[in-house]
């Protein structure tokens, strides 16, 4: 049986390249309309390179699929499963003409984030609302913000728990690393009556991971930022802190990516790469722990985000921070929510 009245489910993500030519057309779909120099787009570039040019976004987000497409069948449901992307192939749009073609009309979205905010969920509303434009035919259903859903929370716990009991102590330093965005993108991200939305989603998701694991040291701190240096962003930023924890003392740093569910680009170059170098620099050591987005565990909560939303439930949530979500084709939560413009940043995926 399908999922209720639904027929189909679209992982919509943001997409990365998987060879070197096809990096520098990645980024300019990325930043198009922004004049970013092809230049500047080349020096981006180079975090692909460093890697034959591939992201291991698209590959980890089949992964996520295919866990999906197993826990939708214990289940019992026949719900198929598509793949789309807002930047590389596979496009969203191909994806949605697919779901025509296969003959569906009511389709269930899970974006590959957690939280609220722009670039983190408006700019997926945006992308429905590009479909629709081309597929009016079908009915786009987002699921909800996950932020705060019990199975997140228990996933990063247990592998927060499992470091500390082993790496915690005098000289061991617990930092909650996501995405930064401009200050003035953050203050717009809940909109007027819910301001600052994103970051404390983030920091509420940090709290809770930290109380199971039973750890009360800890800071959320950011990561990944671009774009023009005199534009104010949420900070401090990840390697800035911890070399500072390593100036007053800090040997060992366990580091929750807590704003990424796969190890995409920002995942691999930001803390893998120029962080562990940072840290190793100056005789320190690094825990990077694992993203959790491909596990068993990950894709029950797929499923039960969307079971909520076809059953007209909100999902379970630890958190009392909004969690936003359940909106039709695209339309915003509010009209004032996530308004800001988007940073002009490249390094994504």
């Amino acid at each position: 049986m399908a999922l209720y009245d639904y027929d189909a489910l679209l992982v919509l993500s943001f997409g990365g390249p998987e060879g070197e030519d096809e990096v520098i057309p990645f980024l300019e779909n990325v930043t198009r309309g922004r004049g970013i120099p092809r230049e500047r787009l080349a020096e981006v570039g180079e975090h692909y390179f460093h890697f034959g040019g591939v992201s291991p976004i698209n590959d980890q987000n089949r992964t996520i699929i295919a866990n999906v497409e197993k826990e939708l069948a214990r289940r019992g449901h026949d719900l198929p499963v598509y793949f789309g992307n807002r930047n590389w192939h596979p496009f969203a749009e191909d994806a949605a003409a697919k779901i025509v073609a296969d003959g569906h009309h009511r389709v269930l979205v899970f974006a590959t984030s957690a939280w609220g905010g722009y670039s983190a969920c408006r700019q997926y509303d945006e992308d429905i609302q590009r479909l629709r434009e081309n597929a009016p035919e079908l009915e786009f259903t987002k699921l909800w913000q996950f932020f705060g859903h019990p199975e997140f929370i228990k996933l990063h716990a247990d592998e927060l728990r499992e470091a500390w009991e082993k790496e915690g102590g005098e000289g061991t330093r617990v930092l909650f690393s996501a995405h930064s965005v401009p200050t003035a993108a953050d203050n717009a991200s809940g909109g007027p009556e819910d301001a600052q939305l994103y970051s404390r989603q983030v920091a509420e998701a940090a709290r809770l991971v930290a109380d199971e694991a039973g750890v009360s040291d800890y800071e959320v701190v950011w990561q990944s930022r671009s774009g023009n240096p005199a534009t104010p962003w949420l900070e401090p930023d990840v390697v800035d802190r911890a070399v500072e924890l390593g100036d007053a003392g800090a040997s060992h740093i366990i580091c929750v990516p807590i704003g990424f569910i796969t190890d995409h680009m920002e995942v691999i170059w930001d803390l893998d790469t120029e962080l562990r170098e940072a840290v190793e620099e100056r005789g320190m050591t690094l825990n990077r722990l694992a993203t959790v987005g491909l596990t068993d565990e990950f894709a029950g909560l797929v499923v039960d985000l969307a079971e909520n939303v076809a059953q007209g439930a909100e999902p379970a949530s630890l958190s009392t921070v909004t969690a936003q979500g359940c909106t039709v084709n695209g339309a915003p939560c509010s009209p004032e929510c996530c308004t800001a413009s988007r940073p002009a940043h490249a390094n994504a995926s």
